[in-house]
């Protein structure tokens, strides 16, 4: 077999990917594009499992028959449609018995394929080497500033304009804070994130600057890897702000939904008791049973989140004094225009090129973004 099976530098050789682990670890993370057609089921995989710890023979004998059978059923099915020249790469966990079966069955077939060497876990290896690799080899400009200013919606009008952007709540499915779970979307699991990051990482121009929202360590139940972190918060800034009253519109706006479960709201308002007293979270659930959205808003922000972010902007970026100030209006129909005149701005504050294509970030600033996990933005 060992003509058969290939190193992780040969992804790009192949037609397609397939995924031969259970479908509960394919979930969990796949290599980007893989399908999945699993030799064993999930139920099947721990019946051989445990009978393995008792009788390692009638295991693989049991294995081989359901590997065998699930084979026959792909071939019916999902591969039915292959051409003759099809040259597919097979992976299991570690590049053992579930993939090269699969490997040796499609071969005697007369399809080129072939076994990745170390299977998923080589993979995994190599995208944590990567997210130590990539963050620091990029210039970061980061967007930050209080809650509601819009930060997120001017990452998307940025990358609309053409500026090259690193979207890590977009990665991460979360808006990063206590009350940023997005409505109907889970997060993905910590592997799929890194993935997904260790992937947009190796897409981005070293030479050009890279547009990032200012974060602290976790989005939601996500860890972003310290050698990122610590990249961009050595990083330039923008000072993105707004005033009040439009911030709260777009807070209405972008968080209304938390309003259509109203316990779940206040049971995540009641995660700040400690950093607030319990008089002023009961007055906090009394605005939401009574619908009083702008002024619960309104209070949150000045009473916890600009705070907040007083206490933290000194600790996160190390040149915040050298921010760029940028005024913003998140509730404008098309950001994009203002998108287009921050990349100006931002241009015109480098030196020496006042080209961004150039390559040299900007001034720098603070993190609000690195404060306490109940942020909003």
């Amino acid at each position: 077999m060992k003509n058969l099976v290939v190193s992780i530098d040969q992804l790009d050789k192949f037609d397609e990917i397939v995924d031969v682990r259970t479908p509960l670890e394919y979930a969990e993370d796949h290599v980007p594009g893989a399908i999945n057609a699993p030799v064993l089921s999930n139920e099947e995989r721990v019946i051989v499992g445990t009978l393995y710890k008792s009788s390692p023979f009638e295991a693989t004998r049991l294995g081989a028959a359901m590997v065998a059978r699930n084979i026959a059923h792909h071939l019916d099915t999902v591969f039915a449609d292959r051409p003759r020249n099809w040259r597919p790469l097979i992976y299991c966990w570690r590049g053992g018995k579930r993939s090269g079966s699969m490997t040796t069955w499609f071969n005697m077939i007369g399809w080129q394929a072939r076994q990745l060497d170390g299977g998923y876990k080589s993979y995994r290896q190599r995208v944590l080497e990567e997210l130590e690799r990539l963050p620091p080899r990029l210039s970061y400009i980061a967007l930050t500033g209080h809650t509601g200013t819009g930060k997120t919606r001017l990452l998307h009008a940025l990358s609309e304009a053409g500026a090259q952007v690193l979207d890590l709540e977009g990665l991460a499915r979360h808006r990063g804070s206590l009350l940023g779970a997005l409505p109907d979307s889970s997060q993905p699991t910590q592997k799929a994130f890194d993935t997904a990051l260790a992937a947009a990482l190796s897409k981005l121009d070293a030479s050009r600057p890279v547009f990032i929202e200012a974060e602290s360590r976790r989005i939601g139940n996500i860890t972003l890897p310290l050698t990122l972190l610590d990249a961009f918060h050595a990083g330039r800034c923008v000072r993105v702000t707004a005033p009040l009253e439009a911030r709260v519109a777009f807070l209405l706006a972008d968080y209304g939904h938390l309003f259509d479960t109203p316990q779940f709201f206040k049971d995540q308002l009641a995660y700040l008791i400690g950093l607030h007293s319990r008089q002023t979270v009961a007055h906090w659930h009394a605005l939401i049973d009574s619908g009083e959205r702008a002024q619960l808003f309104t209070e949150l922000v000045e009473q916890h989140y600009d705070p907040a972010y007083a206490r933290s902007s000194q600790r996160s970026f190390t040149r915040i004094g050298e921010a760029l100030p940028f005024g913003f209006d998140p509730c404008a129909a098309e950001p994009l225009a203002q998108a287009r005149e921050l990349i100006a701005l931002v241009a015109a504050a480098q030196s020496p090129a006042p080209d961004l294509s150039a390559g040299k970030p900007m001034h720098e600033e603070q993190a609000p973004a690195a404060q306490d996990a109940s942020r909003i933005r």
